[in-house]
């Protein structure tokens, strides 16, 4: 498995996800999962970045870059209280 240099803090756990082979077929893999907004912490006490240069380099250097089939993941946990708005809101389109 592929690693992020720097952000062990940030790491969340490990996903077995499908990737598909040059043959057309499908192999399971296993790759790292990161906490997004622990990596934008991290960039921001250890590197001395504002958040909005963090969230530059983190776009730019971490989200766009494939680096193999095991290439990490980035997730962006969501609170409670903003799942429920996020699921109210969508209520409320499919009322209109």
């Amino acid at each position: 498995m592929k690693k992020l240099d720097g952000f062990d803090a940030a790491m969340f756990g490990v996903a077995s996800v499908w990737q598909r082979d040059e043959d057309g077929g499908s192999t399971q893999v296993d790759t790292l999962i990161y906490d997004g907004d622990a990596i934008i912490t991290i960039l921001m006490h250890r590197d001395d970045m504002t958040f909005e240069e963090a969230a530059e380099y983190v776009d730019f250097n971490i989200l766009n870059a494939y680096v193999g089939e095991d290439t990490p993941l980035i997730v962006w946990p969501l609170g409670w209280d903003e799942l429920e708005e996020r699921f109210d809101d969508e209520d409320d389109d499919e009322d209109n």
